[in-house]
């Protein structure tokens, strides 16, 4: 197939196939596994302490490629030179407010503050667990950062220019339209999910998943996404990448068209060329489903014939090819 602009009927964009997202009925459905399910969906004490070292990034990476995962989404990644802090989420909860919604399993290993010289900051989508207003608000009034780009999807630019981000760092991109960075290029690419807010403004934003192709190395970023026949056509155009960043958790059979979950991952990623690690995200920091919270990575661990990368919170660690990285700080 080929990749194309985003559409859209109206003010509202469309997902690259036809894709349910669910409303109010979704909730009725929901309601009864919620309060009377038994699946312990958050951790009975919180994990860690994690604590990142911010000395660590003196150092450039040997290989050329690092990430630091924060939990969930949140990650900083350093390709050929070039450090990308991708839908940084260091906010208490995923949620319009910080007194109700769903709140962070622990703490942030890093302050915002000892954060290295950041070259782009990628915000995927705008929905609370990707987008932390109080996040960007403190980002953007670091002076460290002052020249830092940020690089988003179409329609996304006007909630960061209002927590404070210049216009003029910003770029939005629609589907298949990239961005320099340094050496690094980075391409927004389709993906099947949806945006919003709120209920009354979903779909008015675009999503994306994006391709970080450096000097050296490849990176795709898969965001949020349920499964569809156009990971294969990414992989052919942008790959073979060195590490696929894919969701795992968050999942539900009622709502798959737009989270893939652990088994979606395993296809989408070899749907990709099955290429480098697949490293598992959305997980481990949030409780935005009804599932056991380490069900996701635990069904990841046990499929055979799968080269993982999935650090512990915090830890920068190199991509090597060939060599995984399986922390079980979950357990």
């Amino acid at each position: 197939m080929q990749l194309a602009l985003a559409r859209r009927n109206g003010r509202h964009y469309i997902n690259p196939v036809p894709t349910s997202v669910g409303g109010l009925s979704l909730m009725f459905k929901v309601g009864p596994r919620f309060f009377f399910g038994s699946a312990a969906r958050s951790p009975r004490k919180s994990p860690g302490p994690f604590c990142t070292d911010p000395r660590a990034y003196a150092v450039s990476p040997h290989s050329g490629l690092r990430v630091t995962w924060f939990g969930h989404s949140s990650s900083l990644l350093e390709i050929d030179g070039v450090r990308i802090l991708i839908d940084p989420v260091w906010d208490e909860r995923a949620a319009p407010t910080q007194w109700a919604g769903p709140k962070r399993f622990f703490a942030p290993p890093l302050a915002l503050e000892d954060l290295p010289p950041i070259d782009a900051v990628l915000i995927s989508h705008d929905h609370y667990d990707h987008l932390g207003a109080g996040t960007v608000q403190r980002l953007a009034q670091i002076e460290a950062l002052r020249h830092t780009r940020w690089i988003t999807a179409l329609g996304v630019g006007p909630i960061l220019a209002a927590l404070g981000v210049h216009p003029g760092r910003c770029t939005e991109l629609n589907w298949t339209e990239s961005v320099t960075v340094g050496s690094l290029t980075v391409s927004a690419l389709p993906a099947r999910h949806f945006s919003g807010r709120s209920l009354f403004n979903r779909f008015q934003t675009l999503w994306a998943s994006f391709a970080l192709t450096g000097a050296r190395h490849r990176v795709y970023y898969g965001a949020d996404s349920g499964e569809w026949h156009g990971f294969r056509a990414i992989g052919e155009k942008f790959g073979p990448f060195d590490l696929s960043m894919l969701e795992i958790g968050a999942s539900d059979p009622l709502w798959a068209d737009v989270h893939m979950g652990p088994e979606g991952a395993i296809r989408s990623f070899r749907d990709l060329g099955g290429h480098g690690l697949l490293m598992p995200i959305h997980w481990g920091l949030f409780d935005l489903a009804l599932h056991h919270w380490t069900q996701p990575i635990q069904t990841l661990f046990a499929a055979s014939d799968l080269k993982l990368f999935s650090p512990a919170p915090g830890d920068p660690v190199e991509v090597v090819q060939g060599q995984e990285t399986r922390s079980e700080w979950w357990r």
